[in-house]
């Protein structure tokens, strides 16, 4: 009797300066010393293992334990409780498991109450009990906004990437070109020397530029199969080397209008080297206009991809709840996982009723939605699947369907996808947090998602309040 009443006064001194516990009246904490189990852990005993309900509520006396978490990139701890902290089992708490293990990372003392004791807890300690609840609700919030910082960082990750791959291509064409452009103009400029040093009469330069105007005029690409394009250029070279010209010109004439006969015509006015600095000049101006327009074609594709980033994080817009075009979000998420798309040649359909209605909200985070639902679906379909989603009013509400022709989502498990750090993915290939994370903004939107899945058809789909216009 003595060392219990011993150890209850030297447990009540350590809860008397409890941070957390400390305020509560002495008789409260003489309930949690009298109730409680003493309980230590060395470093790295496991309190609460992954997936298992909790079964204590834990008083840090002193020590640290923390929950560690492997999210596809290693394992990290998300929360911490060190001497001073409560945590575990809370009042009124669903008895959630841990979404991993809970550890000690020092020598660790705690005070442990085990939860067939919190009923009585809750009667007796309603002080106690308010303490923790407000530490259930810091915890909860924390979870929160860790789940979505870190899946925003998954998602920026992955956007990050694709966006790299996109912009690559483009912007290696634009230099590439751009470095073929310097060489072209040089050639065009020594033809030009030349021609002047022919001194050409008005006769010839008039022959020149009808055949230049041939060559470089803007029509309708002939649709001409690769054995006709082989066939055209053999039939250029040997026309050029039986002029002695050099053949490589041929290459850029094959894609223009320019024939033997109309060449035949050139030549009839002019011979030698004058004739050889005409075709030179002429070739030269037709790379210098591709190239030309190879580049405007890398930038525009680099400035779409841009607005369209800009368009899908709303980065030059306040972050306020705006009236959003719902069908201009869908498609900026579409463009920044293009390259997503086109690495598994998926095939994506978009389909918008006319006069789509706006919505009140977020825009940004309406697309964090859109692009977390269209990656489930990249991932869930086969190599050259298909992904359709679509846009529609029904009544007071605007419906976005995203649709997969995957194998799936089995049934025992359709009711839990939407839960913390569940994943049907492989280790390592998803948080577990993405769909939470969309029902999570959806209901902050006053929306609603829901599931219907079979094999070979997946659709999630996500309601929201029209905006009031």
């Amino acid at each position: 009797m003595i060392d219990v009443a011993s150890r209850t006064v030297s447990l009540l001194a350590r809860l008397a300066e409890h941070r957390s516990l400390g305020g509560a009246p002495p008789e409260e904490l003489e309930w949690l010393a009298t109730h409680g189990v003493p309980r230590s852990y060395a470093v790295g005993d496991v309190t609460t293992r992954k997936g298992q309900p909790e079964e204590w509520l834990q008083v840090v006396l002193s020590g640290h334990l923390a929950i560690h978490v492997d999210r596809g990139a290693g394992s990290r701890k998300i929360i911490g409780w060190r001497g001073g902290d409560v945590c575990g089992l809370m009042p009124y708490s669903r008895g959630g498991a841990p979404p991993g293990d809970t550890v000690a990372e020092e020598p660790t003392e705690t005070l442990a109450v085990h939860r067939d004791r919190v009923p009585e807890m809750i009667r007796d300690c309603p002080r106690v009990t308010a303490i923790l609840v407000h530490a259930m609700l810091d915890r909860a919030r924390h979870f929160t906004s860790s789940d979505l910082h870190d899946e925003k960082l998954v998602s920026l990750g992955k956007l990050a990437a694709g966006l790299a791959h996109e912009l690559n291509n483009p912007a290696s064409a634009a230099a590439r070109s751009a470095k073929l452009l310097a060489t072209s103009i040089a050639e065009a400029e020594s033809a030009a020397r030349a021609l002047e040093a022919a001194r050409l009469s008005d006769a010839q330069l008039a022959a020149l530029d009808r055949l230049r105007e041939l060559c470089l005029a803007v029509s309708a690409p002939a649709a001409r199969s690769p054995i006709e394009r082989a066939d055209r250029e053999d039939a250029l070279a040997a026309w050029l080397d039986a002029h002695d010209i050099d053949d490589a010109i041929a290459a850029p004439l094959v894609e223009s209008d320019v024939t033997v006969a109309a060449l035949d015509t050139l030549a009839g006015v002019l011979t030698g080297a004058a004739l050889d600095a005409a075709l030179r000049s002429i070739a030269a101006a037709r790379v210098i206009r591709a190239l030309a327009a190879d580049i405007e074609t890398s930038a525009s594709r680099i400035y779409d991809l841009v607005a369209a980033v800009k368009g899908f994080t709303y980065m030059d817009r306040a972050s306020t709840p705006t009236p959003v075009d719902l069908g201009r979000g869908i498609t900026d998420t579409i463009a920044v996982l293009g390259a997503k798309t086109r690495a598994k040649s998926v095939t994506v359909s978009v389909t918008l009723a006319d006069g789509l209605p706006r919505v009140h909200a977020f825009g940004g985070e309406l697309n964090q939605v859109w692009s977390n639902l269209l990656d489930n679906a990249l991932d869930a379909v086969a190599p050259a699947g298909n992904v359709e989603i679509t846009a529609n009013r029904e009544r007071d509400r605007v419906v976005v369907r995203v649709i997969d022709d995957g194998p799936g989502i089995p049934r025992d498990v359709q009711g839990r996808v939407f839960d913390p750090f569940f994943t049907t993915k492989g280790v390592g290939q998803g948080t577990g947090l993405g769909l939470d994370i969309v029902r999570r903004l959806v209901q902050r939107h006053e929306g609603e998602i829901e599931l219907e899945s079979r094999s070979g058809r997946t659709e999630f789909r996500v309601s929201l309040p029209m905006a009031q216009e």
